[in-house]
């Protein structure tokens, strides 16, 4: 049994695909990267933006935080708000705090980016912590941001559990020691996940809260 719920939020408490993948778009488009169809982006929500620019489209490390700058222009003022809950996750996390569990958010996504969502869709309420990236690059790794949410809420690794979508959710977890489970629902596949080496993997959000 566990009392303290981590919760990743891009592919897991939100899909967040329209806004991400045009802020992607946007931002690519500034270097002569022209991307059509924005859904062909889909599978970089998740890692780390630098990480993405970088790795994924040969920017170097100055020309990844100019996109990341680019991408940012268009995500902070709308793409955060193209973005839908879940069904069921309202009602997940009420149940949840009302068996006395303590939630928090650890997200790649800038924090302030993740306060915003939450309040905006209602869900705020019910997290003890929330806590991502900073701006400056602070906290750009999973476990790093795990590692803090720990910290804020002043426990061990024992009682936790991280629950995301992607292989990164699950490796940072590993990383720190704690238990994961991967959810299907996401943008991340079962193998994905399964690979990552979950200790468990759902595909709905009802399955969560039976498990």
């Amino acid at each position: 049994m566990y009392d303290i719920y981590l919760f990743d939020l891009d592919g897991t408490l939100t899909n967040p695909k329209l806004g991400i993948t045009m802020g992607l778009q946007f931002a690519l488009k500034f270097f002569g990267i022209e991307v059509s169809d924005p859904s062909q982006l889909e599978k970089f929500i998740g890692p780390p933006l630098r990480q993405t620019f970088s790795e994924d489209f040969g920017l170097s490390k100055e020309n990844a935080e100019v996109a990341v700058q680019k991408y940012r222009e268009y995500y902070g003022v709308t793409g955060l708000y193209q973005n839908e809950v879940y069904k069921g996750i309202h009602e997940l996390l009420a149940k949840l705090k009302e068996k006395g569990k303590i939630l928090g958010v650890a997200t790649s996504k800038p924090t302030v980016y993740a306060m915003q969502i939450l309040e905006h869709f209602g869900l705020l309420e019910y997290f003890a912590v929330v806590s991502g990236s900073e701006f400056d690059g602070t906290r750009d790794s999973k476990s790093e941001v795990i590692e803090y949410v720990l910290s804020q809420l002043g426990v061990s690794g024992e009682r936790v559990v991280m629950i995301g979508d992607r292989m990164y959710d699950i490796i940072g977890a590993k990383e720190i020691g704690i238990k994961s489970v991967g959810v299907t629902y996401g943008f991340g596949t079962y193998e994905e996940l399964q690979k990552a080496g979950a200790d468990k993997i759902v595909d709905r959000v009802e399955e969560l809260l039976d498990l």
